[in-house]
């Protein structure tokens, strides 16, 4: 026996979410609830976030953090990405101020449980908006970054970096930081009960 699946407008997911207790995606007509972040999730998180909030000051790139929602408008979804910046005004989807269309760059600190769609068909959203440059993928099991900066040509130049490495640099607004500050205060022996 098939059960059907309900596909939501995107006016119907909104209208939810502003009186739901959790958030969800929305995933051109599905309503896919976020999953639960772990203590290590939000302090690599909290961690980038500060760094950038810090070194950003007085320029025109502005971080955010987890609860703002972002459109993705040619592949119907809305996310809420763990960390992103906006270079000057936010350009905000029509008659909202808590939907932003114009991120130049975006970190997502992986969960097991949505790693592989982080990569794949996450990042095929993200690479549609205009605006759009840096992608930084952060594993909160071990030490791990993975780095995705778009070159001329609409290519996409990927960096790995491993327990070896000292410093990444944020290509598209060009900040340096180091892995140790990345991971402060982050327990890998904590892994283990995380999703």
């Amino acid at each position: 026996m098939h059960t059907k699946q309900r596909f939501y407008t995107p006016e119907e997911y909104l209208a939810q979410e502003e009186v739901a207790e959790f958030r969800s995606e929305y995933r051109d007509g599905e309503i896919v609830p976020m999953t639960g972040g772990s203590i290590n999730h939000n302090q690599i998180a909290g961690n980038v976030y500060a760094y950038l909030k810090f070194i950003l000051r007085k320029t025109d790139f502005k971080p955010y953090i987890g609860d703002l929602r972002l459109l993705i408008p040619r592949h119907r979804q809305y996310t809420y990405p763990d960390i992103f910046l906006i270079k000057g005004q936010p350009v905000f989807q029509e008659q909202r101020r808590d939907t932003i269309l114009n991120p130049c760059l975006i970190v997502e600190v992986l969960l097991k449980s949505t790693k592989d769609y982080d990569r794949t068909d996450k990042f095929r959203y993200y690479r549609s908006l205009p605006e759009f440059q840096e992608y930084v993928l952060i594993n909160q099991y071990e030490i791990g970054i993975e780095q995705y900066t778009k070159t001329e040509g609409n290519s996409w130049l990927f960096r790995a970096y491993e327990a070896d490495t000292k410093n990444i640099v944020f290509a598209s607004i060009n900040v340096e930081i180091t892995v140790e500050d990345i991971y402060e205060n982050v327990d890998f022996n904590l892994a283990d009960t995380e999703r």
